[in-house]
């Protein structure tokens, strides 16, 4: 039977650092297959509430509940968050591969530690899911021997590793170089088209018209408008939207 609860439900939702508001009661859903791109000037809460999602970040307000996890209390087990974590993947800025380790031993760490499998198991399904990012070859090579394409694509398939789910995805293509970002969208896409529940926060605006289903523009820590990706992108309602997506227009 299909499960049409939502992915991610949260209702009112607050996170405060001291005294700074940065989300101030935003509610919503990401529906299962869904891919909402959240959009945003720097600072206006988008990757806070990300990080909320998968429990980087704790409300202080609201109810917030992730595949069926109520994340509204302020402590969980390690047993729920382990739970959570193998449930929701997150893919970051920065990659956050580990040096040391080669790509293959990167992509079989959690699984091995977080899920109980065996190393030939591990191993198995990396191979698998470098492949599927095209990076079959790269299995024995270090994270400094990659482009940041290639340890983007990495982390992504890292995260692929874990089964999840949901897959959040933190501007993962801001810090790459502008040639090196089409690489990483076409892999998204692809996840995308096989109905990977996926919430990106976003300053490609192409990406998100095109891939998106949904669009939620955040200002102030608010919710300031969301609808269908084309909706919100080429008929943007509030006048600070507008403003927006003109200093965006560069990018598509």
């Amino acid at each position: 039977m299909q499960d049409y609860t939502p992915a991610i439900a949260f209702e009112n939702i607050e996170k405060n650092f001291g005294s700074l508001k940065v989300l101030q009661g935003i509610t919503g859903s990401i529906n299962r297959g869904e891919v909402v791109a959240v959009i945003g000037s720097s600072g206006c809460g988008k990757s806070t509430l990300l990080r909320c999602f998968n429990r980087l970040e704790t409300i202080n307000g609201g109810r917030l509940v992730v595949n069926g996890m109520d994340l509204s209390h302020p402590k969980l087990s390690q047993t729920q968050l382990r739970r959570l974590r193998s449930q929701v993947g997150m893919v970051f800025q920065q990659f956050n591969l580990f040096p040391h380790l080669s790509v293959l031993e990167n992509l079989t760490l959690a699984p091995r530690q977080v899920l109980g499998k065996s190393r030939s198991e591990s191993e198995e399904q990396a191979r698998f899911y470098l492949e599927k990012v095209g990076l079959a070859q790269k299995a024995e090579v270090y994270p400094e021997q990659l482009s940041g394409g290639q340890k983007q694509r990495v982390a992504i398939a890292r995260s692929l590793c874990m089964n999840p789910q949901i897959i959040l995805f933190d501007e993962p293509t801001s810090a790459l170089d502008p040639e090196l970002v089409g690489e990483v969208l076409l892999v998204m896409q692809q996840l995308a088209q096989e109905g990977m529940t996926m919430v990106v926060v976003t300053h490609e605006m192409q990406f998100a018209r095109d891939v998106a289903h949904r669009v939620i523009f955040m200002d102030k820590g608010l919710v300031a408008e969301e609808g269908s990706a084309r909706e919100v992108i080429t008929e943007p309602k509030s006048d600070r939207l507008r403003v927006f997506l003109s200093r965006m227009s560069a990018t598509f």
